[in-house]
């Protein structure tokens, strides 16, 4: 007989259209009648809690009274709990925090009993080729999904394994109709045939086994009281069959003994069976750069400042960094960070992102502050600490502040070494603003903000300080004005529309118009893009900016200002009427010894139902494009071949080559490469006659959550047809990118990690309004923890072991083949472990001289223990 495992369970979106306090509320109900049955009935054994600990957060902020209740449901294997922390995206976060969503979760699920030991992420839109190693890395080797796949993959049977390039592998039972197939079952016997039916069609013609899963649950879904009712009627009507309630667990041991199941490999991103909106990564931009732009505030420069710290006794704060990741990982749930919402929902996501940073930007500065304060000298001038938490030592121009009153000074280091600098501001800061305790006592003279470049060799993660000393001369500030740029590696001139023309003295290459605009009609929704159909775009080529350009020995800044004009809404956009504009401004930062541009965007929206991008030419015609995923690198084709099938095939929605990148997208031959290196913006199509162009999306607007009969989406809306004004993205947006060159060999994710850990400094001056009492610890005035021997790995974080008393390193091979990697301590190190992801020790690693070294894989991430 076939075997149905009929699995009860809830898929709880926190949020959606609905808020999270809403939600809440259906949850505290719902949870007293799933354990009231659970305790009551012996015959109802499993109830599965949607693989998500915040489900338990948001439970105990209500009935902490029930804790006991929980534990003893869960240790006796009948409330099955975790192993996430929310449901987490895949494509849209970085691999850092899809770890972290499963360290906390799993963290979370210890005080009450085993979490379930399966990937459970059955709504994700598309699945992220590196999840098998992520979740193996988790001790997990089972995963269930729904979207993505489709026979192109390499099966059409809805159980297979999923490899990727370090060999990490993963069972996966397919849902191909998704959690929600037993949503509701009535009782009424013609109906539940006529649906029942339909879906024992599409099961058992993908099983591989005589086991098949019938989910009972949907969103929000109380539990359905009259499920044995439901089970006699289908035995009745199916007599075949054997219905029982079950445990997803109970389909794996089945499946373990299948001796010939296809292997996968890859990314799922397919739409052809179930949407997975591929262009839902610059929907609300707003909140997709402010996530962007935490993430790696966190992981590049706090969770690494705070182990130098920590290195020198100071205490780390585990306690405050979960807070501010359970903050942002609120938001990684795939409706929440998709910005497939309702406006009250998003401003909910904002202001939780909102806060994550403060408490991201008061911390960092903290522990600035502690080393910086401890310093060991005697000597009490003023001084600024750069901090370099990259393994390798950097040798670049540093642009920061001095706080001071002096009219001059002089930098000097703690062997009486001046370093030269170059003022490029002045700002008059008044003292109250600095510590009111100043102006209490009457003293009311201003303090100078000096923003200055300087040059500087800054040891490899660690720091380096200089004296702010007075000085005799009042230094001025040297810069010049031109419309013509020229570094070490650019010459660059200055169009009067705002694109840049460049040539490369390396590459011998010339790039024109960069930066050029492009706008279109957006008819879509928070899920798609919709162009609309036969309409020409607007570019900015005829526009005219005003230009202001200065260059100085350390490098140049462009800054540029102008007005696109473009239809106010997508009716004016069909006739043709220019009645809405988009303000831009543009600074362009351009270092003299490095081949990169930092741009930033200061955009004002003031039209609707449109999206913009910006172009970067690379003169490579190109098949296919190189970006990140999670702790890794992938090629996607330029296009996408099924786009020519996809109305014939019957696809669900069309596959645009749309795609995300986390910190790169780069198009390379055999001499040169060129790449964008992202701050905020994470979505990319490769564009042009040659597929030679990146266009990266700077914003979408639309008003609407869902929408039915799209152009590329046909047939019924995604989510709800639900007006959300605040999503066409009226005023004001930042974002940040640079785009670098490279030679062939050199290595663009090791490039785009350093220009997203940029060397941060501390002033500290006598003044503070918040106080603080001195420490016994003291620390030196330079200071390298490690150095890096090679040069392939990508750092992704160094932080404090969960458990131990030591450091977490993890790093991570980008390249296409296999590589070593060492790293060389400064002072005595304790015993090292290789350790997975959840931080569990794995083998003894071998110190020789100081010196670690590991052999990492292609696209393997790797983590070691370093007890202190």
């Amino acid at each position: 007989m076939k075997k149905v495992h009929i699995v009860p369970h809830m898929h709880w979106d926190r949020e959606w259209y609905f808020t999270t306090e809403e939600s809440r509320i259906l949850l505290v109900n719902n949870m007293e009648e799933i354990m009231e049955m659970l305790e009551t009935n012996p015959d109802y054994p499993y109830y599965v809690l949607d693989g998500q600990t915040a489900i338990l957060e948001d439970y105990f902020a209500v009935k902490p009274e029930n804790k006991e209740r929980v534990k003893k449901l869960v240790q006796e294997g009948r409330l099955i709990i975790g192993p996430c922390y929310t449901q987490t995206d895949e494509m849209i976060v970085g691999g850092e925090s899809i770890v972290r969503n499963l360290l906390y979760g799993m963290k979370d699920c210890e005080e009450f009993g085993e979490p379930m030991k399966i990937g459970y992420l059955p709504d994700s839109f598309g699945q992220s080729a590196q999840m098998p190693m992520i979740l193996n890395g988790f001790d997990i080797k089972y995963s269930i999904f729904w979207r993505g796949t489709s026979e192109r993959h390499g099966t059409d049977k809805t159980e297979f394994y999923w490899e990727t390039d370090d060999g990490s592998k993963l069972l996966v039972q397919l849902f191909p109709l998704g959690y929600a197939i037993g949503k509701y079952l009535p009782e009424d016997e013609e109906v539940l045939q006529s649906r029942i039916d339909k879906y024992f069609t599409v099961l058992d013609r993908g099983a591989t086994t005589d086991h098949i899963i019938l989910p009972n649950g949907h969103d929000q879904m109380p539990i359905q009281k009259n499920i044995f009712t439901i089970i006699e009627k289908l035995e009745k009507l199916y007599p075949e069959r054997e219905f029982f309630l079950s445990k997803y667990e109970n389909i794996f041991e089945n499946l373990e003994e299948q001796e010939e199941l296809d292997t996968l490999k890859g990314e799922f991103l397919d739409g052809k069976y179930m949407r997975v909106h591929r262009s839902i990564y610059s929907t609300r931009m707003d909140i997709k750069a402010a996530n962007t732009r935490i993430e790696n505030k966190i992981t590049n420069i706090l969770e690494p400042l705070a182990s130098i710290a920590y290195r020198f006794g100071f205490e780390y704060h585990h306690g405050l960094i979960e807070l501010i990741w359970k903050e942002i990982l609120k938001n990684h749930a795939h409706d929440s960070i998709g910005c497939c919402c309702s406006d009250k929902v998003h401003r909910e996501i904002l202001n939780r992102f909102y806060v994550a940073e403060e408490k991201v930007d008061q911390l960092i500065n903290f522990y600035k502050r502690k080393i910086v304060d401890s310093m060991d000298t005697s000597n009490e001038h003023d001084r600024i600490t750069l901090f370099n938490l990259l393994p390798y030592e950097r040798y670049e121009v540093v642009t920061t502040s001095v706080m001071t009153k002096l009219k001059s000074f002089k930098l000097v280091d703690h062997e009486s070494n001046e370093i030269d600098y170059e003022i490029t501001e002045r700002k008059i800061i008044d003292p109250g603003l600095i510590d009111r305790q100043i102006v209490h006592y009457g003293n009311y003279d201003p303090f100078i903000e000096y923003t200055i470049q300087l040059k500087s060799t800054i040891p490899s993660m660690g720091y380096k300080t200089y004296f702010v000393e007075e000085s005799d001369g009042v230094k001025n500030r040297v810069i010049s004005s031109t419309n013509k740029i020229e570094t070490d590696y650019y010459e660059i001139v200055v169009n009067s529309n705002g694109t840049l023309d460049i040539f490369d003295k390396q590459l011998k290459q010339n790039f024109k118009n960069v930066l050029l605009l492009e706008n279109g009609g957006d008819d879509g929704d928070e899920y798609d893009f919709s162009p609309l159909q036969y309409e020409g775009l607007i570019y900015s080529y005829s526009v005219y900016a005003n230009i202001k350009v200065q260059q100085n020995r350390f490098g140049a800044t462009i800054d540029i200002n102008y007005t696109l004009p473009v239809p106010s809404n997508l009716e004016k956009r069909k006739e043709q009427i220019y009645d809405g504009e988009v303000d831009i401004h543009i600074v362009v930062n351009v270092p003299k010894d490095k081949p990169r541009l930092d741009v930033k965007f200061e955009i004002d929206n003031q039209a609707m139902d449109h999206r913009l991008r910006v172009l970067i030419p690379t003169n490579i015609a190109s098949v296919f494009s190189l970006s990140d995923n999670q702790f890794g690198s992938i090629k996607r084709g330029v296009v996408d071949h099924a786009i020519h099938v996809w109305e014939e095939e019957n696809w669900d929605e069309r596959p645009d080559p749309i795609y995300p990148m986390l910190s790169y997208v780069a198009l390379s031959n055999d001499e040169y490469g060129v790449g964008v290196l992202t701050n905020s913006t994470r979505e990319y199509e490769i564009i042009g006659r040659k597929f030679d162009t990146i266009a990266i999306t700077l914003f979408r607007s639309v008003g609407f959550l869902g929408k039915e009969e799209m152009v590329r989406r046909p047939g019924r809306p995604s989510g709800i047809k639900l007006a959300t004004p605040d999503s066409q993205m009226i005023g004001k947006l930042s974002l940040e990118f640079a785009i670098a060159t490279y030679n062939k060999g050199e290595n663009v994710a090791r490039i785009a990690k350093e220009y997203l850990t940029p060397i941060v400094s501390y002033n500290k001056i006598p003044f503070d309004a918040m106080k603080l009492n001195g420490s016994d610890v003291k620390t030196p005035l330079e200071f390298s923890f490690f150095r890096e021997i090679s040069s392939s790995m990508v750092l992704s974080t160094l932080k404090k072991a969960e458990r131990a008393d030591g450091f977490v390193l993890r790093f991570y091979n980008p390249l296409e083949i296999g590589a070593n990697v060492v790293f060389e301590f400064d002072g005595e190190i304790g015993q090292v472990y290789a350790v997975n992801l959840n931080e569990k020790v794995q083998e003894e690693v071998l110190v020789n001289d100081q010196q670690v070294a590991i052999n990492v894989k292609t696209n393997q991430v790797k983590s070691i223990l370093l007890l202190k």
